[in-house]
């Protein structure tokens, strides 16, 4: 008996949006319905095609050269450089000959706001929440969804369903409990029960700090708050990191770096983002990941007179402060508002981010020549390795086959999460629902 769901897509010129889904039953036989209003493949399962990836140039993200990547099952099964044969002779395969185009690891997105951002001017500024397409034809493969300053009419029940879904759509997704303030809106009633019992749930965030419209923690709070993100992981198996919003505000990281002077919690747990907004909170951050602390970029847009650095500015000056490399990644705060305040803390204006940002940046970063196999790992393997995410970041034998080709001009090409294409040569196959 067949287990599992298999989908067979068919897009008429009369209704693009429409597909017939077949679901597998016993003796083999198939039932078809019929859907007119959204794009939905089942994933229980992983495809059955072997794919061969031929001709691929390799980043891994480390530099490979030309491979051959063998996909089947949701992984990578075998990876063989140029010359070097699969031994597939009689085994069917669907061939796709990249012809020298890159093949580099699915984007790792650790902040996103996958059920919307914004709020800070009235319920009509609240941004909606991004569609799988938002991701997909930005090359993410893998999310971590949170709740920012609107922690009140925005809930963690929403935040896990938002990533259910997406997970149940293709891509891989996860959630920081709780949002901008302290003490936290949880589901448990604990950020250390969130991420025990909630699968989902890999740490806390993002608590805002040095920002008006955080709870102003104390030392104490922050502490208390990033011993039940460390006690929590390690009970969980889990990340169990404490992912920090930093704001405009002149006392910037003082906080964090109190907590690392006064406590025995370990520098890693504490995860600042946005430390590219001013320059000084950059330097500020510098000297945290040489304490041990990981940092997060943001690909926000940067003015000109601005006193911030853009992500790519901000990756090129880490990577040549000789810092680990492995300490810093690049976010995009997709689906999270971009506002500005006046000197009363009232809303004047506002943007929307976006997960495009990040294949924008990486094209960038390569532009100031940082080589894509230096710039890479902030996107990928350095933010999977520092929030546990199995088979993510990179492309291994054993991995998931989560896979970004990219055009000769370094955009989004073709995408692959799970095995499976969500989008083909600037086409979204995937949507989900519209």
């Amino acid at each position: 008996m067949l287990s599992g769901f298999v989908a067979f897509v068919t897009l008429t010129a009369a209704d693009p949006r429409r597909i017939y889904t077949s679901l597998p039953v016993a003796q083999g036989l198939w039932t078809v319905n019929e859907h007119p209003h959204y794009t939905r493949m089942a994933y229980n399962s992983p495809p059955m095609t072997l794919i061969l990836l031929q001709n691929a140039n390799l980043f891994a993200p480390q530099k490979r050269g030309i491979c051959s990547v063998l996909v089947g099952g949701g992984k990578v099964l075998a990876i063989a450089p140029e010359g070097e044969s699969l031994g597939l002779s009689g085994v069917p395969v669907e061939l796709l000959d990249l012809e020298g185009a890159r093949l580099i690891p699915g984007f790792v997105d650790c902040h996103a706001h996958i059920t919307g951002g914004g709020g800070e001017d009235g319920a009509s500024t609240k941004v909606p929440a991004p569609l799988l397409r938002h991701f997909t034809t930005a090359g993410v493969t893998s999310v971590v969804g949170l709740l920012g300053t609107d922690d009140v009419t925005r809930a963690t029940a929403e935040l896990l369903a938002s990533s259910r879904s997406l997970r149940e759509s293709g891509i891989s997704a996860w959630c920081w409990t709780g949002g901008y303030h302290l003490p936290p809106k949880t589901l448990t009633g604990t950020l250390r029960g969130d991420i025990v019992h909630l699968d989902s749930v890999i740490g806390a965030g993002e608590i805002a700090l040095s920002d008006h419209r955080s709870s102003q923690p104390t030392l104490e709070d922050l502490l208390k708050a990033a011993g039940d993100c460390h006690v929590g992981g390690l009970i969980a198996r889990k990340a169990g990191v404490l992912h920090l919003h930093l704001g405009d505000g002149e006392r910037g990281l003082e906080l964090v770096r109190a907590a690392l002077d006064t406590s025995e919690i370990p520098a890693r747990v504490f995860h600042p983002t946005h430390i590219n907004r001013r320059t000084i909170l950059f330097e500020e951050a510098l000297e945290l990941a040489e304490r041990g602390c990981h940092v997060d970029l943001t690909a926000f847009p940067v003015a000109e007179n601005e006193d911030g650095f853009s992500a790519e500015q901000g990756l090129q000056r880490y990577l040549e402060s000789g810092l680990p490399p492995e300490r810093i990644s690049v976010s995009s705060d997709g689906g999270g508002c971009l506002p500005v305040f006046d000197m009363d803390g009232r809303m004047t204006d506002m943007g929307v981010g976006t997960s495009a940002s990040l294949p924008e940046t990486l094209a960038k970063a390569c532009e100031l020549g940082i080589p894509l196999e230096s710039a890479l790992p902030a996107f990928t393997s350095n933010i999977a390795n520092h929030l546990r995410l199995s088979g993510k970041g990179r492309v291994a034998e054993g991995c998931d086959a989560d896979l970004l080709i990219l055009s000769s001009k370094g955009k989004v090409d073709s995408v692959m999460a799970h095995g499976r294409w969500m989008v083909r040569e600037g086409t979204c196959l995937e949507v989900g629902v519209t």
